[in-house]
C-alpha cells in the first residue's frame, strides 16, 4: 500500500506538536496518558522494542509520518491503559548515525548515537585493508572512535600470525587501537571488556569474522545466533539480521549490527574522503594549487608525502581507489 501523503500544512503541524513533546517532555494532549522517555534496543516487525528508564522493555507502535527510529535513538512514547498499547510519538535529536549504502546507493541508517565502533576481522574471511579503510573514513567523519578487533587468532601459525600483526600495525602507528582476541583461548578478552566501558559501541565487519561469538562472551546470557564461514567461498554466512543494543554488566553499551560483504560510500564529498584519512590532515593546504584533486596534479602535498615516506602508500592507493569510486 502506498504512503499517504500529507499537506506541507500537516507537515508543518506534525513537526510542531514533536517539537513540543521534545521540548516539554510531555504530549499535547494529556487526557489520562503520560509521556516517557526510553531507548530504541531493537526492532520486530512492525514493533519497535524500547527499554524504559526503569530497565523495562516495551513493545511499541510509532506513530505516523515521524522518522523511523533505529537502535540506539532516545524517544519519547506514550501509554494508552485502556488500550493496552504503546506508540512512540517523536524521536530525540541524534547525536550522530551509523548507516550503510547499497551498491545501487539506497541508505540505510542502522544505528544512532554511538561513541565507538569496533571493526571487527579475522584471517577468514580474508582481511581486506580497503573494507578497514572505507569504515575509518566513516567513523572519522562522524566523530566516531574505533578500534581494530583482530579475532579468530587461534586459527594462525606463528608465522601466519606474526604477518597479520605487520599489516594490523599500519593502523597502530595511526593511534587507531588493535586488540587481538580469540574465544576459544579466551586471550584479549578481558582487554575487550576494558575498552567497552562507559562507550555506546557498535560491533561491525564482514559476516563470518566472529562478532556474535564475542558479543556471547561479553553476554553469556544472552542467546546470541553464531554462524560459519562458508567451504565453498570462505565468506560468513549471515547470522544477524538486525541490530540490537545490549547492556554490559560492567558498564557500558554494545550493538550487534548485520554482517556485510561489502561496505560503500558514495554520498561522501572529496573533502570529506580526505578528512577520513586522519594521515593526511596535516598535508591539506599546502599543495601547489589550491584546487589540487590530489591525483596526478604537480606539487600535490600528498603525492609528496607518499613519496618521502611519511603517508603509506598502501593507504595512499586505498584512498585512491576510494576516490574513484566517487567520481565513477
Amino acid at each position: 500500500m502506498a504512503k499517504r501523503k500529507i499537506t506541507k500544512q500537516q507537515h508543518r503541524r506534525i513537526q510542531h506538536r514533536q517539537q513540543q513533546h521534545l521540548d516539554n517532555q510531555q504530549p499535547a494532549s494529556t487526557d489520562n496518558v503520560d509521556a516517557h522517555s526510553g531507548t530504541v534496543i531493537s526492532h520486530r516487525g512492525k514493533l519497535i522494542q524500547i527499554e524504559d528508564l526503569n530497565g523495562k522493555v516495551i513493545s511499541c507502535h510509532m506513530r505516523t509520518h515521524i522518522e523511523k527510529p533505529v537502535c540506539g535513538d532516545q524517544v519519547i512514547w506514550q501509554s494508552d491503559d485502556q488500550a493496552n498499547n504503546a506508540v512512540i510519538i517523536a524521536v530525540q535529536p541524534r547525536r550522530n548515525e551509523w548507516d550503510r549504502f547499497t551498491r545501487r546507493g539506497e541508505r540505510k541508517v542502522v544505528a544512532a548515537n554511538v561513541t565507538q565502533a569496533l571493526i571487527v576481522v579475522a584471517a577468514k574471511p580474508e582481511i581486506h585493508e580497503g573494507l578497514i579503510d572505507r569504515y575509518l573514513v566513516a567513523l572519522e567523519n562522524r566523530d566516531i572512535q574505533a578500534v581494530i578487533v583482530f579475532n579468530k587468532i587461534d586459527l594462525l601459525s606463528e608465522t601466519q600470525h606474526l604477518a597479520y600483526r605487520q599489516r594490523l600495525g599500519l593502523y597502530e602507528k595511526l593511534g587507531y587501537p588493535v586488540i587481538e582476541t580469540s574465544v576459544k583461548q579466551a586471550h584479549g578478552l578481558e582487554k575487550l571488556h576494558g575498552v567497552l566501558v562507559h562507550e555506546i559501541s557498535i560491533v561491525v565487519g564482514e559476516s563470518g569474522v566472529g562478532k556474535s561469538s564475542l558479543i556471547q562472551h561479553l553476554l553469556p546470557e544472552e542467546e546470541i545466533r553464531i554462524g560459519s564461514i562458508s567451504t565453498a567461498h570462505e565468506q560468513g554466512t549471515h547470522t544477524t539480521t538486525t541490530a540490537r543494543l545490549y547492556h554490559l554488566s560492567a558498564g557500558g553499551h554494545i550493538i550487534d549490527s548485520p554482517g556485510i560483504r561489502e561496505f560503500f560510500i558514495p554520498h561522501f564529498t572529496p573533502e570529506e574522503l580526505t578528512q577520513g584519512f586522519r594521515e593526511f590532515l596535516p598535508y591539506l593546504g599546502q599543495c601547489q594549487f589550491r584546487d589540487c584533486q590530489h591525483q596526478q596534479e604537480p606539487g600535490c602535498a600528498l603525492r609528496l608525502a607518499v613519496d618521502s615516506g611519511n603517508i603509506s602508500r598502501q593507504r595512499w592507493l586505498s584512498y585512491l581507489s576510494i576516490a574513484g569510486e566517487l567520481t565513477a
